[in-house]
C-alpha cells in the first residue's frame, strides 16, 4: 500500500510540474513586454507594448490601404488606446517590405537596432556609433510616451538613440523638434506622401534651418518657405498672436 501511495504521489507531482510547465510556457508565449533583448526580434504579428499599454511597436499596414491586392508593411509605434492602427513614427517610410513573417526587427552585434526585409538585407538602422563593444547588455523599449529608447538595460539614463530625435510626421508631447548645433541639422517633421504611403512628402515643419532665430518654418518640398511662427518672444510667436 506504500508504495501504491507512493507511485501515485510521484505521479500528481509529476503532473503539476507538467502542467506547471505548460502553464508559464504559454504565459511568456502570450505575454506582452515593453522591450527587445539582443536574443530576440520582432516579426509578423509580433508588437511589444509600453509598460502601461499606451503605446505599440509592430509591423502595420497603412490605415486605407486594405483595398489593394498587395500590402507594404511598415515597422512603426501607434496608439494601443485607438482602435484604428494610428502610426505615430514610422521606421522604413521609403523602404516597405511585402513579406512581414520573413523581415525582423532586431538588435545587431555591434548594438544597433537593424530591420532586415525578407531577404536578410538591411533596410534601416539606428546607425549609432558611439555604443559600447563590452560590458553593456543594449535593449530597446518602448516608452509610454511614445518613445522608442535604444539604450543600456542596467542604466536606463544611457540612451545611445532614441525615436524622439528622429521624429516623422507626428510631434508627440515630450519630444522636441529643433535644431542640433553639433551635426548642423534640424529635426523636422514632414508629411506622409499619401494617406496610404508613409514615405516622405512635399510639407515639412521644422525650426530656422539655420539656426539664427527661434521660429518655426512650413516648406514646400524643402525648398519654398510658405508660412513662419515669427519670433518667440517668451510667451508667444509673434505672427501667432492668438497663442495667449
Amino acid at each position: 500500500m506504500a508504495i501504491a501511495s507512493s507511485c501515485s504521489n510521484a505521479t500528481s507531482f509529476l503532473h503539476f510540474s507538467f502542467s506547471l510547465s505548460l502553464s508559464l510556457l504559454f504565459f511568456s508565449a502570450t505575454s506582452s513586454t515593453d522591450t527587445i533583448y539582443a536574443e530576440s526580434s520582432l516579426s509578423g504579428n509580433q508588437t511589444i507594448t509600453s509598460g502601461g499599454g499606451r503605446f505599440v511597436l509592430g509591423f502595420f499596414t497603412p490605415p486605407g490601404s486594405t483595398g489593394t491586392t498587395s500590402f507594404n508593411y511598415y515597422i512603426g509605434i501607434w496608439y494601443d488606446t485607438i482602435s484604428v492602427v494610428t502610426p505615430v513614427w514610422v521606421a522604413n517610410r521609403a523602404t516597405p517590405v511585402t513579406d512581414p513573417t520573413a523581415s525582423e526587427l532586431k538588435i545587431s552585434d555591434d548594438g544597433n537596432l537593424i530591420f532586415l526585409n525578407q531577404f536578410k538585407s538591411i533596410i534601416w538602422s539606428t546607425n549609432v556609433t558611439t555604443i559600447p563593444s563590452s560590458n553593456s547588455i543594449i535593449v530597446a523599449v518602448i516608452l509610454d510616451t511614445g518613445n522608442l529608447q535604444l539604450r543600456d538595460e542596467s542604466n536606463s539614463s544611457l540612451i545611445f538613440w532614441q525615436s524622439f530625435d528622429h521624429p516623422t510626421d507626428t510631434w508627440l508631447p515630450g519630444a522636441k523638434i529643433g535644431f542640433n548645433k553639433l551635426t548642423s541639422m534640424p529635426q523636422r517633421l514632414t508629411s506622409w506622401k499619401n494617406k496610404v504611403d508613409p514615405s516622405p512628402g512635399l510639407f515639412t515643419l521644422q525650426s530656422d534651418p539655420i539656426g539664427a532665430t527661434s521660429q518655426y518654418l512650413l516648406f514646400w518640398n524643402l525648398s519654398k518657405e510658405y508660412w513662419a511662427s515669427g519670433i518667440w518672444d517668451g510667451h508667444v510667436f509673434t505672427s501667432v498672436p492668438k497663442m495667449s
